[in-house]
């Protein structure tokens, strides 16, 4: 029995010990596994099919010795009156010997207290539920000394607390994908007061020698107004920020700015609609009127958002 517990005890150090393999190297083994090459995948496979046929061998070689304790019983009169090795195997380590009913041994195990003449009698457990209750202490003490006492593996708490950092890296990856791809095809107008004031700071160190710092307009357009030469929307002022007008004396921008501050410079440049510059420049082009957009619509409700979001900015 003692054996039989020892025997246990390894097996449920093994049992913990690749949960928590797995539990530190799952992502490492799967990327391992992607970055094998034909060869290096070929060869494990021929392991696999390797350790299968040594499974099957020894499911073999215990239903052979099986067969032939079998033959021998019928050969051996003396043999066939002895319990086989399963029968042993059984009442050692999974039933347990029964006592007779109603036999010395019975009475026995007889405890003093009766209950409406039903009599309690002081069984052992069997040995499957005491096998049980030895691979728990086992498996809790390995596992106290892993995770406690030796401090090599993670918490709960340390695993959330990574699976966080993880996370939180994926998405400014994801973010930072995002803002890359931003074109004239897909750039929207940012109303976050973040946005429009990192959109003030790149006109003011940037446009105000042609636009002047209220947007009014010198050598380049006015700003305040509904005329556009090239477009008023989003889209549009975004396109000649990145490409620029050289024919008229405005750089490209696409080398010097990021998209994601061409976007907050553009989105800045549409909160000076409405409002009044100390010398505006004469509109050029043509008016801009949105998409669904009434122009007397238009008229009424421009200047009281655009002084709003640029008091945000400031």
């Amino acid at each position: 029995m003692k054996k039989f517990k020892s025997l246990f005890l390894v097996i449920a150090g093994m049992f913990l010990a690749l949960p928590s393999f797995a539990q530190t190297s799952e992502s490492t083994w799967f990327a391992n596994l992607q970055s094998m090459d034909s060869t290096q995948l070929t060869l494990l496979v021929i392991l696999g099919v390797v350790l299968g046929v040594i499974v099957l061998l020894l499911i073999l070689m215990i239903y052979l010795m099986t067969f032939m304790t079998a033959v021998f019983r019928k050969e051996n009169p003396e043999m066939a009156n002895q319990p086989s090795w399963w029968d042993e195997f059984k009442i050692k380590y999974v039933t347990g010997k029964m006592k007779p009913v109603g036999g010395k041994e019975e009475k026995e195990l007889m405890k003093e207290h009766t209950f409406d003449g039903i009599v309690e009698l002081d069984n052992h457990m069997p040995p499957w539920l005491a096998n049980v209750f030895y691979l728990t202490i086992g498996f809790a003490v390995i596992y106290f000394t892993y995770f406690t006492v030796l401090g090599l593996g993670k918490t709960q708490l340390e695993e959330y607390a990574e699976e966080q950092r993880i996370a939180a890296i994926q998405i400014e990856e994801y973010k930072a994908l995002a803002v890359s791809s931003i074109d004239e095809t897909s750039v929207v107008f940012d109303e976050t007061p973040a946005a429009i004031a990192a959109g003030l700071s790149i006109f003011s160190a940037n446009c105000v020698a042609c636009h002047a710092q209220d947007g009014g307009g010198g050598v380049g357009s006015n700003l305040t107004d509904e005329y556009w030469k090239h477009g008023g929307s989003i889209n549009d002022i975004f396109k000649v920020i990145k490409y620029g007008v050289p024919e008229k004396g405005m750089i490209p921008w696409q080398d010097q700015l990021s998209p994601e501050e061409m976007q907050q410079v553009a989105s800045f440049i549409l909160t000076l609609q409405g409002t009044t510059p100390a010398n505006p420049k004469a509109a050029e082009g043509e008016r801009y009127v949105p998409a669904g957009v009434e122009p007397a619509k238009a008229d009424s409700v421009a200047a009281p958002i655009a002084v709003e979001a640029v008091a945000e900015a400031k």
